[in-house]
């Protein structure tokens, strides 16, 4: 099962300059505790300091999801229903 809290408390690793300089970026206004910077932190520094990128995600993601739902409503029975029993 999906589990949301697990992947919004995950640190950072900067691995790259891009992740340093953001980790760097949201650690300098989050200071916290225990110096290691989250996804959930990023995306909140994000919305605050660069909502339009926040919004054009969320954007992108409700309509993907929109379309994927009107799909599935359409064609509900389609796909393999053997794979599906056998699991």
């Amino acid at each position: 099962m999906f589990n949301e809290r697990e992947l919004l408390e995950k640190s950072i690793e900067p691995n790259s300059p891009l992740k340093k300089y953001i980790v760097d970026y949201v650690g300098g206004k989050t200071l916290p505790e225990n110096d290691e910077v989250t996804v959930e932190m990023v995306i909140n520094i994000l919305s605050e300091d660069f909502p339009e990128i926040v919004l054009a995600l969320a954007e992108e993601n409700f309509f993907r999801g929109y379309q994927q739902g009107l799909e599935d409503s359409l064609h509900p029975l389609e796909g393999n229903l053997s794979d599906d029993i056998q699991e």
